[in-house]
This record gives structure tokens, C-alpha cells and sequence, in this order.
């Protein structure tokens, strides 16, 4: 089906720092000729020797064989890395013996066409579950095309090649100066429905030119998920597929930082956290028939986790993302979510606000709650929802979007 574009969607994808050590190329395998689209469907990254990677991959116990091998390979091949082979279309999971010859023809022609070792190449897909690619090494077919191909890495190709109900290519990328080195981020992310805060359901990739440990390196990145694709939600389901994953070449000319002590490991965390998150909220904002953007912050928990229980609860709720598609500030709905997180509130010291709008405190509605100016802020773009518990320094915010009927005309179409 043909699908509206996000109201959220950028005029045109941002300009994003140039990488050392790392080339790129897309490739056509005809996964979507079926619907009657013309477009490339898979993608290579290949990067200079010497380049360390992390990954943070779904919880589902369900995974895909993809999301196996990058567990292995990161373990057998010690963080180095190689190359990235990504397709869309197939998702590679629920697929068998099927499934794992796919990737085992993947991974030779990778061996073969970048003569490099089979622990440094990862392979990650996405789309329809459960049917085995036909014939198994059609990706394999298209790698000695994509690696004489390779250039200068063109993002906006790449993010194009592995959207699936996504309606525009997701971008973003900073340079950061660290210990007077000037360090370059780039990454790009697809997702847009099956989204959920267990290892976000979405493939995100980002290279930097750092020079950094690989333990550290991984890390760091289990640090920077958590904050950012680990703390959004569009429908609360968690894919067989999710990854994250950090590519570091090191070509930046600094020196390598190996211990988290090193002040210089907090200014790449803060380069890759500004990236993550940029990516986290374009997911949320290009959600399946999504209007709004809504970030639900919790604040006054008994610890974090709390915290996040609380917005999670809220951020996931149906019933208040419905209310919220229609602009109704029916914070009933945010009061019965918190009661089902789990978490123990105690009414006298609870508060709710939607925006600037105080519209419960003391186990009952404020006693100058305004519903035309709580009607309004719910009638944005952009809504903010904040719950105080009152039991302590917990906090945690949890992005989610509204819920609307074009959610239900996505998914119902989707293998049609």
C-alpha cells in the first residue's frame, strides 16, 4: 500500500560528517517488485582494517539467525569488524535451516570479495518473518557487484535501502572535539512499527572515526541504547530483528581511549548519545500512522527503574494514545496506566501534568484544572506528559506516539 508520509518527515535528509575508514554501496535484490516498487533493498558497509564494533541486539526469543551471528562474531572476532551487509524485504527470522544457509552464503561471498575474516563481517535483515529468501544466496549474488561499487559513503542511500513502513530515510550525525581531536558521527536507523523498549524494535547503525577499545566501545553503547532506542515505544511489541550497532575506525588521528576513566570516553558517549537519540526520535515520529510526538517523563520514583516503569506504562497504553490521537486530555486514562505499572503511588503525593497544565495532584483532579488549556495541549504536534510519585529521585522519559486508525490500515496490508 501507499503510505502518507510522516507529517514529522524532514524537507530533505540532513548532511552528515565524513567518516574515516568507511565505504559504502546499496544493491537491488527485487524483494519489493512484488508491490510493484522499483528500489534498491539491501546495503554494504565496508570499513578500513583496524575498526572495532559493539552491538546491542533484541530480547525476543524469537531472534533471527542475522542477530545470532553478530552475537558470535563480536565474541569470536574480538570487536573487529569489516563489513555490514543489510537487506530488507526478509527478515531472515523464524526461517530454519533455510535461514542460516542464507547466511552462510552471505557471509563466504563476504570472506571472498573483502578477503577478510568471517568474524569481522555482521549481517542484519528486516521485513516479513517467517519466509526463507528465495533462492538463499540471492544477497550473496549481489555482494561482488556492491564491492566494487564501494564510495565514499553516500547515508541517504543506505537508510533508503532498509525502510520498510518507514515514509522517509532517517539521518543524523555531529562532530565532537575530543582531548583537540575533531571526531566525526554518522548513523542512520529505519523503524516505524513493532516498537517497543526491550532492545528497541528497530536496525540502527553509527560510524565514527574514534579510537576506541573495543570493550569500552561496547560499553558505551549498551549505556547510550538505554537512554535513547531502549526508551521508545510505538506499539509495544519487540521485533525478532532489533539491532544497534557502533563501528569505530579510529581514523581520526587520536589516540585510543581504552579506560572508561579517561575523560575523552564520556565526550564519545555524549557524540554517540546526541546521534542515538536524534535517530530514537525520528523512529517515534515516523511511527505507523502516527500525528503526534509524546514524551512521557515520570520523575519523584523510588529509583529509575521505577521511573521507568511508570512512563513505560503510560507511553504504551493504548487507551491513552487514543485519547491523545484525538486531542482529548482524558487523564483518567494516564491514572489507570500508572495503576497498572506495578509501582506503588501514594495518592496524596502523585501529580500529573499535560504540558504546563497541573491536571491532578493529592488523588484527585487540581483544584484549577483548566480543560480547554489541557484540551490544547493535547491538540499539538508535539505533547509532553509529566508524573510526579513523590517517592524518591527516580526518573526516566520513555518517547511514544499517538495511536490512530492508519495504524490498523498499515498492518492490515502489510504482506499485501
Amino acid at each position: 500500500m501507499k503510505l502518507a508520509v510522516s507529517p514529522f518527515a524532514p524537507e530533505r535528509f540532513p548532511e552528515l560528517p565524513a567518516v574515516g575508514g568507511v565505504r559504502t554501496a546499496t544493491g537491488r535484490l527485487g524483494l519489493y517488485e512484488g508491490n510493484a516498487q522499483t528500489r534498491d533493498d539491501a546495503f554494504l558497509l565496508v570499513f578500513d582494517e583496524g575498526t572495532v564494533a559493539s552491538g546491542v541486539f533484541t530480547s525476543s526469543t524469537t531472534a533471527s539467525d542475522d542477530v545470532a551471528r553478530c552475537r558470535a562474531h563480536l565474541s569470536g572476532g574480538k570487536g573487529a569488524a569489516r563489513a555490514l551487509l543489510v537487506n530488507a524485504g526478509n527478515s531472515n527470522a523464524f526461517t530454519g535451516a533455510a535461514g542460516k544457509e542464507k547466511n552462510a552464503a552471505s557471509l563466504a561471498a563476504l570472506q571472498q570479495a573483502l578477503k577478510c575474516e568471517r568474524e569481522t563481517c555482521f549481517l542484519a535483515a528486516t521485513g516479513v518473518i517467517g519466509e526463507p529468501m528465495e533462492p538463499p544466496n540471492r544477497l550473496a549474488g549481489a555482494v561482488p557487484d556492491m564491492a566494487v561499487r564501494l564510495t565514499a559513503p553516500d547515508w541517504q542511500a543506505c537508510a533508503r535501502a532498509f525502510m520498510t513502513t518507514d515514509t522517509y530515510p532517517k539521518g543524523a550525525g555531529c562532530r565532537m572535539d575530543v582531548g583537540g581531536y575533531s571526531v566525526a558521527f554518522a548513523g542512520i536507523a529505519k523503524g516505524s512499527g513493532m516498537i517497543a523498549p526491550n532492545m528497541a524494535t528497530m536496525l540502527a547503525y553509527i560510524a565514527t572515526d574514534a579510537h576506541i577499545a573495543p570493550g569500552l566501545l561496547q560499553s558505551l553503547t549498551e549505556q547510550v541504547a538505554g537512554a535513547t532506542f531502549n526508551s521508545i515505544t510505538v506499539d509495544g511489541d519487540t521485533s525478532t530483528s532489533d539491532s544497534f550497532q557502533v563501528f569505530a575506525t579510529g581514523q581520526s588521528g587520536m589516540e585510543v581511549v581504552a579506560a572508561a576513566s579517561d575523560p575523552r570516553a564520556n565526550l564519545v558517549r555524549e557524540g554517540l548519545t546526541r546521534v542515538a537519540l536524534q535517530l530514537a526520535h525520528q523512529i517515534v515520529k515516523d511511527g505507523e500512522g502516527a500525528q503526534k510526538f509524546i514524551a512521557v517523563r515520570a520523575t519523584g520514583a523510588a529509583s529509575d527503574s521505577d521511573a521507568r516503569s511508570v512512563a513505560g506504562a503510560i507511553a504504551t497504553s493504548p487507551l491513552v494514545k487514543t485519547a491523545l490521537a484525538a486531542s482529548d486530555a482524558n487523564w483518567g486514562r494516564i491514572v489507570m496506566a500508572v495503576g497498572k505499572s506495578g509501582i506503588t503511588v501514594e495518592a496524596a503525593a502523585f501529580t500529573i501534568w499535560i504540558g504546563e497544565h497541573l491536571v491532578a495532584e493529592g488523588g484527585a483532579r487540581a483544584p484549577d484544572y483548566n480543560e480547554a488549556a489541557a484540551m490544547a495541549a493535547c491538540a499539538g504536534r508535539e505533547i509532553e506528559i509529566t508524573v510526579s510519585i513523590g517517592a524518591g529521585p527516580g526518573e526516566a522519559v520513555v518517547y511514544t506516539c499517538d495511536l490512530t486508525h492508519a495504524y490498523i490500515d498499515i498492518n492490515g496490508a502489510y504482506r499485501t
